[in-house]
């Protein structure tokens, strides 16, 4: 008979005990329920009702365990994203983060500038636009007679300035005039993010239809959620059809993107004629039009009546995300140095470790406990679970990238241990040591990588990382690990 027909045959015989095992119990529970069920129908019936609450209560502790067991453990980045932490929550992280050592002074600065505009009273607008868009001008024409710098060369407001204005209502508004973001490539970068979240409404100023970068930019402003106008500026430089025709087509798109009005308005240009004089000579004459603002004074005046019970609270909800960015931001960086003293601190017991075996291979890196213990501690870091099936994944694929470069990473020990005179005697068992230093220095990073931009242990990933990281100053980490091993080789020999 064959080894598999043995095999089988055992397995069909296993098979049968379990299944003959199962039914013998199926029929025991079941005599055994029969015979209770006719107890208790003679039985007493409070003595049915305490074995039924029993049976109840029962029922309930073991779900509750089930539950416990099963439910994920919370950590210092579990939140509900999709909501605006309030502040009691942030309490909690603020005391959370301090708990581990973080900086929060940025966090606690920003709830502290929050009471201090709580305490003002004052209605913050937030202008935006690109360079020359005209925001400048349009804070001019809302506050007649302040002085703001402006050039014809664009790009003069590169700092955020304050302008205070009283509306026809009596409220008092703070008019926030942000850089160009044309400026800053484009984008609506953190510091206009920022002032954007800090505000109660925001302003964009266009001169006509969006372009595909303004889109961006207006899109990413529309996504906090705040009372948005879009100020269609210059429009002097259209007739009433054709201004309309602009608007509504601004309006159609804003519609589809999110919700803002579009508000026409003309900050005041001056106009050039000519004027022929009696006795056939021609004169040059310039006029200044007046503003035309009154539209966006009306427009804010209705979002401030209008979300009078709200207007505060939704700013308050974004500045406590900008409060809980600030500690997710300490946290990152914490995370970050934490992570470096990992990786540093394995890598070099990985030398150390390779020095005293003095044994050649890269099994060491795979299979020792070395590795394992570095994925899980850097695991913990970040507070991401991480299974063992992983675990052995990430090594199995680190594993075939050290050994599709194995020559690479003995050639680039190689060269650094030459910086050594006298290691000849030696140099077999620090190749390895060297190799193993960096390796393990490049397995770290790709890891940190992977769990700090994925929230996840991802083992694909971070072997593709891994073999990216070989490639990236590979010579100087080879050259840093070359004096350890060196180091420790020359003390063991004294030592000796």
């Amino acid at each position: 008979m064959s080894n598999k027909s043995s095999i089988r045959l055992i397995l069909a015989l296993v098979t049968g005990i379990a299944l003959l095992f199962a039914l013998l119990l199926g029929i025991l529970l079941t005599d055994t329920l029969v015979n209770i069920w006719h107890n208790l129908r003679v039985a007493p019936l409070w003595m049915q009702m305490a074995v039924a609450s029993l049976l109840f209560l029962f029922s309930l502790f073991s779900g509750w365990l089930v539950y416990r067991v099963l439910r994920p453990r919370k950590t210092l980045t579990d939140r509900d994203h999709t909501r605006p932490p309030d502040r009691e929550t942030l309490e909690q992280q603020l005391q959370t983060a301090q708990d581990h050592g973080l900086d929060t002074s940025a966090a606690e600065q920003e709830l502290k500038r929050l009471e201090e505009r709580r305490s003002a009273g004052h209605i913050h607008v937030a202008l935006f636009g690109d360079i020359s868009s005209g925001k400048s001008s349009l804070i001019r024409a809302l506050l007649p007679g302040v002085e703001i710098r402006t050039e014809v060369t664009g790009g003069t407001t590169r700092k955020i300035d304050e302008y205070v204005w009283t509306s026809s209502a009596g409220d008092q508004l703070v008019l926030t005039d942000m850089p160009g973001l044309n400026e800053v490539g484009g984008k609506l970068d953190k510091l206009a993010r920022e002032e954007a979240l800090r505000a109660h409404v925001v302003l964009y100023v266009v001169e006509g239809d969006l372009t595909r970068t303004q889109a961006d930019q207006l899109q990413t402003l529309l996504d906090l959620n705040k009372p948005t106008l879009v100020v269609l500026n210059k429009s002097d430089r259209y007739s009433d059809s054709d201004l309309e025709q602009v608007r509504q087509r601004l309006q159609e798109r804003l519609d589809k993107m999110g919700k803002a009005e579009v508000v026409p308005v003309s900050t005041g240009t001056t106009v050039t004629a000519l004027r022929q004089l009696p006795d056939g000579r021609e004169e040059t004459l310039q006029r200044q039009l007046p503003p035309k603002v009154d539209a966006l004074q009306q427009a804010l005046q209705r979002i401030i009546d209008s979300h009078a019970d709200t207007l505060e609270s939704l700013r308050d909800s974004s500045v406590f995300v900008l409060v809980q960015q600030r500690i997710d931001e300490q946290l990152r960086l914490h995370r970050r140095e934490e992570a470096q003293k990992i990786v540093s601190g394995y890598a070099q017991k990985a030398v150390m470790g390779a020095v005293a075996a003095m044994t050649p291979g890269t099994d060491i890196l795979i299979q020792g406990f070395l590795g394992t213990q570095m994925i899980r501690d850097l695991s913990k870091l970040y507070d991401i679970p991480v299974r063992k099936v992983d675990v052995e994944l990430l090594l199995e694929l680190v594993q075939k990238q050290v050994r599709k470069h194995l020559t690479l990473v003995l050639a680039v020990a190689g060269n650094a241990l030459k910086a050594f005179p006298g290691a000849g005697t030696v140099a077999g068992g620090l190749l390895h040591a060297i190799a193993y230093g960096f390796l393990f220095d490049a397995l770290g990073k790709s890891l940190v990588a992977s769990l700090d931009s994925r929230g996840e242990l991802h083992p694909l990933q971070v072997a593709n990382q891994f073999e990216d990281q070989l490639g990236e100053d590979i010579k100087a980490s080879a050259a840093h690990y070359a004096r350890l091993a060196f180091r420790e080789v020359t003390r063991r020999n004294e030592k000796d």
